[in-house]
């Protein structure tokens, strides 16, 4: 993990999958990431109606803006994971490849159904915050 980032248990709450805060030191760089979509390089849309597809491909879209930002997913603060369905069984099969993509580095994160996102044929996304020393 970062030096710069600490995460923070919460050991009173709920036992979550995440921690429940993550602390930037003063002095760091802040990268704050756009929505990574499930694009192709030709910017089609990715793994047309599979959640967990268009997550890996988001994760994979994440890590390559991170990259030229100079950062990692380890650098990763915060995330929200976005996820085009009404049915909480979709919003897991997205989660599942996100927190697997993160391992050990659990950061906060919120996991969101809406109605809609920006892309024909997108179901999901994710938007980050990295910190890096």
């Amino acid at each position: 993990m970062n030096s710069a980032t600490r995460l923070v248990r919460a050991p009173e709450l709920s036992d979550a999958p995440y921690a429940y805060a993550s602390v930037v030191d003063s002095g760091v760089r802040l990268v704050f990431l756009a929505g990574a979509c499930p694009l192709e390089v030709d910017g089609t849309t990715a793994a047309v109606g599979d959640y967990a597809g268009q997550a890996a491909k988001c994760v994979e879209t994440l890590i390559g803006a991170l990259r030229a930002a100079g950062a990692t997913l380890e650098d990763v603060v915060n995330t929200r994971v976005l996820v085009a369905s009404s049915q909480r069984s979709d919003l897991v099969v997205a989660w599942e490849v996100v927190k697997d993509a993160f391992g050990d580095h659990d950061v906060p994160s919120t996991l969101m159904g809406v109605t809609v996102l920006g892309y024909e044929d997108q179901l999901v996304e994710i938007e980050a915050i990295a910190a890096v020393s």
